[in-house]
């Protein structure tokens, strides 16, 4: 980790959120109580990068990503390209719409608490996901939801949610056609026709819906959930009676605990990458052991009980 410097917490705020009031008077009002944070604000993507690197730079033990899941994605992505001892602790102020990871963690969701857990709070060494060399730290989900999901995550919500007779009638109204999906990983493989995928390190995406939730950030498994494309209302009745018991085999839904798996398709798949849109033909999703230092709320959902 980064040698401590005179401002050895950094905020990068999300440009968006940069303007709000109370976001303005927690930092006041936390540097009052003798926090030293500084503040820098994102103009447009990629500006968390390098800003990573100049924190870095200055001597940053915490950084801050103050933002949802994608600004959050962004900073972890430039944590990932310094070497493991210059790597400072990530802190996570929620100011997104969805704020998946945050809420998975048990991160409070009002600006002054959470800012304050991320100053003081405690450090646990997290995995990484890896896309192929790309990071991810929450939920790769892909399939008819990531399709339809880039402005809102409504078919999601209503598969898991039991609403089997507006889900039909999207899938008609979208003449939805599956994905041919071929996964490896290291015991076994499926052939399917996909109609939903999530690799999870953390445990929920989609505002809300939980994916994976026998996640844990520090024990170096992926979750592999995958749900095979159907053809009737029964078929969707029996989908959604296995995704509340989420099977190993079952006849539509597999829900696995896997160190790696690859990944090829007929076509370009799409796949939200901790929220934001991707398409990928193949990719291979991994872990990095214990990679990032994560700044983490008392008895977080998200790990194991400390030794």
């Amino acid at each position: 980790m980064a040698s401590h410097g005179k401002d050895s917490t950094w905020l990068i705020l999300n440009g968006k959120s940069a303007q709000q009031p109370e976001i303005r008077e927690t930092v006041e009002s936390l540097r009052r109580e003798g926090h030293e944070l500084r503040v820098r604000v994102t103009w447009e993507g990629g500006d968390g990068n390098w800003l990573v690197d100049d924190a870095v730079a200055a001597g940053a033990t915490r950084i801050v990503a103050g933002g949802g899941d994608g600004s959050i994605n962004e900073i972890v992505a430039g944590l990932m390209r310094q070497t493991p001892e210059r790597r400072p602790a990530l802190g996570i102020l929620p100011l997104g719409s969805a704020n998946d990871f945050a809420t998975g963690l048990n991160v409070p969701m009002a600006p002054r608490d959470a800012l304050k857990l991320a100053l003081t709070g405690a450090i646990r060494q997290v995995d990484v996901g890896k896309l192929d060399d790309e990071p991810f730290i929450n939920v790769a989900s892909g399939g008819f939801g990531a399709e339809i999901t880039t402005s809102t995550p409504v078919g999601l919500k209503r598969l898991l949610g039991g609403g089997a007779y507006s889900l039909m009638g999207m899938l008609k109204a979208w003449n939805y056609q599956p994905y041919e999906g071929h996964m490896r990983w290291p015991d076994g493989e499926a052939r399917v026709p996909l109609f939903m995928l999530a690799i999870g390190n953390g445990s929920q995406a989609g505002g809300g819906q939980r994916l994976a939730p026998s996640a844990r950030l520090d024990d170096g498994l992926l979750e592999l959930l995958f749900v095979r494309h159907f053809n009737s209302l029964g078929d969707l009745k029996r989908i959604i009676d296995e995704l509340e018991n989420l099977p190993q085999d079952g006849e539509f839904v597999r829900y696995l605990r896997v160190p790696w798996v690859e990944f090829d398709s007929n076509g370009a798949f799409p796949l939200n990458l901790d929220g934001e849109p991707r398409r990928y033909e193949r990719f291979r999703a991994s872990l990095d052991r214990d990679a990032l230092p994560l700044v983490v709320p008392e008895n977080c959902p998200l790990l194991h009980p400390p030794a």
